[in-house]
């Protein structure tokens, strides 16, 4: 359902637990650009993560990391 509330899931980053809330279609596009890579959706989540800044939130930096993807999709240069 487009629009839908945030949802929340486990993931383990580097042998620890955490947990992120993406919107529906966050979560659909995240795991398809894994599954499109062949990684599993922890490994990507763990390679932003290890990526961002301290000042960006993991939930953001997966929100972002799944735009400049579409926008690659699309060929738009990334923000």
């Amino acid at each position: 359902m487009p629009g839908g509330r945030p949802l929340k899931r486990s993931l383990t980053l580097s042998g620890h637990p955490t947990s992120v809330s993406l919107e529906p279609e966050f979560w659909d596009a995240f795991r398809a650009i894994a599954a499109e890579r062949g990684v599993p959706l922890a490994r990507l989540a763990a390679d932003i993560d290890a990526a961002r800044g301290p000042e960006r939130g993991l939930a953001s930096a997966i929100r972002v990391f799944v735009l400049q993807q579409a926008q690659r999709g699309a060929g738009q240069p990334p923000l």
